[in-house]
C-alpha cells in the first residue's frame, strides 16, 4: 500500500491548485495534482487579467494559467485529467476516486473553487469577457467613463454596484422585486450614490452586442415582472451578481462548511475539521474571490501539508 500512497494529491487546477503544487513540488512532495473537467479554473473564461502582479501590461487568462501548469510541471508535479467522483477520509490513507481510477493519499488539498451563479441566458456566454462579467473588481477598471447594470439583490449585488461607482459613468441595478434582502447599510451606501438609477421589478430578457470590428456587448432588453413589458437598455457592461456557489457538493457531510456550502478552515491556517485534509482558493473563501489571494491560499495549504507530513513522520 505504501508504495501506492501519493505524499499529497491536490483536486483542482485554479492558481490556488497550482499554487499548491508548485510548493508540494518543491518540497520535494512529488504532488498529483487531478484537474478536473475544466482545468483552469475560472481565469480559463476570463480576457484580460490586469490585477495580476508581475504582469504590468496584463495577461490573458488562459495565457496566466497556462504559466502556472508549466511552473508546476517543470518542479515535478503530475497531472491526472477528470473529474473526481467520491472521497473517503474517513481513514488513512485517504481515498479519493475518480471515474477510471482509485488513488490513495497521506494528505489532500481541496482547490475545487466556486462558480459564478448566472441568469442563464445565451448571451452571457457569447460576451463573456466582452461586455459580461461576474467579477467587478476583476473586470469594473475596464468600463471607466461608461454606464454599465449590475444584476442583483443582495450584498454581492450592492458592493459590485459600489464599486463599479469608481469606475463608471452610470450604474444600473437590475432587481426582479421591490425591495432588496442587502443589508440595510449596504442599500443606504448605493441607494445614495448619485451615479446609481435603480430598475426595480425588472430582469434581463435578453443581451444585444456586435460582433464587428470586435465581439461586444451594447445593450440589454429588460422584461418587467409586473406587466410584462419589454425595454431597451444602453450599456457597455453587464455585471452579474446573484451569488457565487462553491465547488463543495463532493465534501457534504465530510467536511465543515457553512450554509453556503463554503468549506471552513481554522483560524490561520487551511485546516480543515480533518487531519490532513486542507482547503484553500474560492472554495474556502466568500469574501475576496481573487487569484491572488487563492494562489496565497494554495501556498499556504502545501505549507501545512509539508508540515503535517513532517510531523507523521517522527
Amino acid at each position: 500500500m505504501n508504495q501506492e500512497t501519493e505524499n499529497v494529491i491536490i483536486i483542482g487546477s485554479g492558481p490556488a491548485g497550482y499554487t499548491a503544487a508548485i510548493y508540494a513540488a518543491r518540497a520535494d512532495l512529488n504532488p498529483l495534482l487531478i484537474a478536473g473537467l475544466e482545468p483552469g479554473g475560472q481565469l480559463m473564461i476570463t480576457t484580460d487579467v490586469e490585477n495580476y502582479p508581475g504582469f504590468p501590461d496584463g495577461i490573458l487568462g488562459p495565457e496566466l494559467m497556462d504559466h502556472f501548469t508549466k511552473q508546476a510541471l517543470r518542479f515535478g508535479t503530475r497531472l491526472e485529467t477528470g473529474m473526481v467522483e467520491s472521497v473517503d477520509f474517513s481513514r488513512h490513507p485517504y481515498k479519493v476516486t475518480t471515474a477510471s481510477k482509485t488513488f490513495f493519499a497521506k494528505t489532500v488539498i481541496v482547490s475545487t473553487g466556486a462558480s459564478a451563479k448566472w441568469i442563464g441566458l445565451p448571451g452571457e456566454q457569447h460576451f463573456g469577457g466582452y461586455g459580461v462579467s461576474a467579477c467587478a473588481t476583476c473586470d469594473g477598471f475596464f468600463y471607466r467613463g461608461k454606464p454599465v447594470a449590475v444584476v442583483g439583490g443582495g450584498d454581492t449585488a450592492m458592493e459590485e454596484a459600489s464599486y463599479l461607482t469608481r469606475h463608471c459613468s452610470k450604474v444600473y441595478l437590475i432587481h426582479r422585486r421591490d425591495e432588496f434582502r442587502a443589508s440595510k447599510i449596504m442599500q443606504e451606501r448605493v441607494l445614495s450614490n448619485p451615479k446609481v438609477e435603480v430598475l426595480y421589478n425588472q430582469v434581463v430578457k435578453d443581451i444585444q452586442g456586435v460582433e464587428d470590428p470586435v465581439r461586444k456587448m451594447t445593450g440589454l432588453t429588460l422584461e418587467s415582472t409586473k406587466d410584462g413589458s419589454t425595454s431597451e437598455l444602453e450599456v457597455d457592461g453587464l455585471f452579474v451578481a446573484i451569488g457565487h456557489k462553491p465547488n463543495s457538493d463532493l465534501f457534504k457531510g465530510i467536511l465543515d462548511m457553512d450554509d453556503v456550502g463554503y468549506l471552513m478552515t481554522k483560524p490561520g491556517s487551511t485546516k480543515t475539521n480533518i487531519p490532513g485534509v486542507f482547503a484553500c482558493g474560492d472554495v474556502a473563501d466568500s469574501v475576496y474571490r481573487q487569484a491572488v489571494s487563492a494562489a496565497g491560499t494554495g501556498c499556504m495549504a502545501a505549507i501545512d501539508a509539508e508540515r503535517y507530513l513532517a510531523e507523521e513522520d517522527h
